[in-house]
């Protein structure tokens, strides 16, 4: 039976769980006197009921202060229930109580549970008052999330200065007024105006204020290298059709746009198109002290083997300036896979200069977490070669790329790429092959699911080119997706092979570990953590036809394909990027203290916040495959 509790425990209590749960602690000292005085606290056994749809409309917020809730509610699967668990820090019935109706979910005390119940009322007041509370109790973990990379960007800007933030906009940033002309103005005239100003960069404009192109000092040594005529036109001579950002766009877009196209100035525009300023590479760096500009063109310009190694040992150190930054995991994300991709790209080029020519062109394709894009510092290869054999027969032009693919294997390895343990490398004849021949092994492993083609699909299907005839590389990419679209066998098959894999949750304890040799019982990230949403989303993306392959992407393609809702996939893109975010923190203070990388966690080493946060992550990812076992019927 539940009971009251006497009103000196009820303070202490109730002030305890002020101060630990947020977003409770980001009450003014008014809200949090106004919760002390209206809360109230219940004591329940184990196994008592504390709630259930029999109640009539719900009339308390219920937050639990210790012990552990079992929740059932009706779902999917073999019992036609879903069964969840709730500790401290939660609370219930959430949904109920906005709506003003009765619960759907049974509530019982799994364990002694102690309560504190916050009046309708009073919820209401707190939710007209509360920014934070409001936010919170319509998104819900989403809200926590956001918290979290607040903090982040907060400590980030605590330590490094006020200005340093990948989230500056680039309006309040940018060069205002910068320096332009018309579009035939002389050469001459322009540099002699760029020295009066001392700037590095000329924008070419309309007489709409409209940009035409950009004019820089490279482009003055190429003209001065050519010995053009100086009294030529600028539009002449210019960069045409230049690159664009708006001014709404974020500081980290201009750094991955430089590092992209190997540029140093950026043109900033108006909503409406007209020139607002300009940006050079020094005002990001200024503002990031992140040189990846400079890192970028390191490897890609990278002489030799020993050189492009040695460029490489800095990208994890500019990952970890960036998580210091605050850095949001897609960030972090397209960083690498920029990094990674032009490491690949120049190890390639190396490979060629010193190698025999082959005599036949070739496109390097990528797999996996490199073919997602969602590689972090730990990564192994997972890559292929697709060639056209032309007029020879294609057994004489794969002996011919195989020794050029095995040692570009090798020089990805020395650049920290490690050798796949499962042989899924390009230096593998069964996957250096012709269009016609990768095509006809897609079509095997669509048309025969065997436990050995299910594992393929989990890798082969998430696809990308890296270098070379990118043409070849879509279209074959394009054919894959297609056969898989239109065989409802596979994908149902596909589907079930999901769900072998579940989120680390377990009924009695918080999270279901696994024990190591050290005795620790530990989380695996990436395996119980991201691949749930990894391949649900894969599944979902091929039957619709989707060519994306990145999981955030595919789930953003999955809304306007109307698979998913705004909401689901936004709170499943958030627990997918928090998880992935712990993934990082951990490798961080692995190499930090120059342990082996992995991808385990021990869960008693994070704070309550990120407990809860990851806990409410693996739901989502278990709220994802019952979407899977609705929509399969499995």
């Amino acid at each position: 039976m539940a009971d009251a509790m006497p009103d000196s425990e009820v303070g202490q209590i109730a002030r305890e769980f002020l101060s630990s749960h947020a977003p409770f602690d980001r009450f003014s000292a008014r809200l949090r006197q106004y919760f002390l005085d209206h809360c109230e606290m219940r004591r329940y056994e184990a196994g008592e009921r504390i709630l259930d749809p029999g109640f009539g409309q719900v009339g308390y917020l219920h937050l639990i202060a210790g012990g552990r809730v079992d929740a059932e509610r009706p779902g999917v699967g073999e019992e036609g229930v879903e069964q969840f668990e709730l500790e401290a820090g939660d609370n219930f019935p959430m949904a109920a109580l906005l709506g003003e109706r009765a619960t759907r979910t049974v509530y019982t005390a799994g364990t002694a549970v102690v309560c504190l119940r916050l009046p309708r009322s009073a919820f209401k007041q707190l939710l007209a008052e509360s920014a934070a509370f409001r936010d919170f109790c319509l998104r819900g973990v989403s809200s926590l999330l956001d918290q979290v990379q607040r903090d982040i960007q907060q400590h980030a800007a605590g330590n490094l200065g006020g200005d340093s933030s990948l989230d500056t906009p680039l309006g309040q940033m940018m060069h205002i007024n910068p320096v332009s002309c018309g579009p035939d103005t002389a050469v001459r005239e322009v540099v002699e105006i760029m020295h009066a100003r001392k700037v590095g960069s000329m924008l070419i404009t309309d007489e709409r204020r409209q940009p035409l192109g950009i004019f820089t000092l490279h482009d003055l040594r190429s003209v001065i290298a050519r010995s053009e005529d100086l009294e030529q036109p600028i539009q002449q001579v210019m960069t045409a059709q230049p690159c664009t950002l708006s001014t709404d766009t974020y500081a980290f877009e201009a750094v991955v746009e430089m590092a992209r196209r190997n540029i140093r100035h950026m043109i900033i525009t108006e909503p409406a198109g007209g020139v607002a300023g300009v940006i050079s590479e020094r005002d990001v760096f200024a503002l990031q002290r992140i040189n990846l500009v400079h890192l970028a063109r390191a490897i890609t310009g990278a002489g030799d083997v020993d050189a492009l190694v040695r460029a490489r040992g800095d990208v994890g150190a500019l990952i970890d300036t960036m998580m210091a930054h605050g850095a949001g995991v897609e960030q972090i994300t397209r960083i690498i896979t920029l990094l990674n991709d032009r490491t690949v790209a120049r190890a390639i080029e190396l490979c060629l200069e010193d190698a025999d020519d082959p005599g036949v062109a070739f496109t390097w394709i990528a797999f996996g977490s490199e073919g997602r894009s969602e590689q972090t510092r730990v990564t192994d290869q997972d890559n292929a070669m697709l060639f056209d054999p032309g007029a020879e027969a294609e057994d004489e032009v794969r002996a011919r790329l195989l020794p050029l693919a095995r040692r570009i294997n090798e020089v990805l390895d020395q650049c920290g790429f490690t050798l796949c343990t499962g042989n899924v490398m390009a230096s593998n004849p069964a996957l250096c092959l012709s269009f016609a021949e990768w095509e006809q092994l897609f079509r095997g492993m669509v048309e025969s699911a065997t436990p050995q083609n299910l594992l393929k699909s989990t890798i082969y299907f998430d696809f990308r080119t890296i270098w070379g005839d990118t043409a070849a590389g879509e279209a074959l990419h394009r054919r894959v997706v297609e056969i898989a679209a239109h065989n409802s066998l596979f994908l149902h098959t596909m589907a079930g092979n999901c769900m072998a894999i579940k989120p680390p949750l377990a009924m009695f304890r918080d999270f279901a570990t696994e024990k190591d040799a050290d005795g620790t019982h530990r989380l695996d990230l990436k395996v119980r953590g991201l691949t749930p949403f990894v391949d649900a989303a894969r599944v979902l993306a091929l039957e619709s036809g989707i060519l994306e392959a990145n999981t955030p992407k595919r789930l953003r393609a999955l809304v306007k394909a109307g698979i998913l809702s705004d909401e689901d996939a936004g709170a499943f893109e958030r627990s997918f990027a928090f998880v992935q975010l712990l993934r990082m923190r951990e490798h961080q203070r692995q190499s930090a203290a120059g342990e082996p990388m992995n991808n385990r966690l021990d869960p008693e080493d994070l704070n309550p916040m990120d407990r809860r946060i990851l806990k409410e992550a693996f739901r989502e990812a278990r709220r994802l495959q019952k979407k899977l076992e609705v929509r399969y019927q499995l």
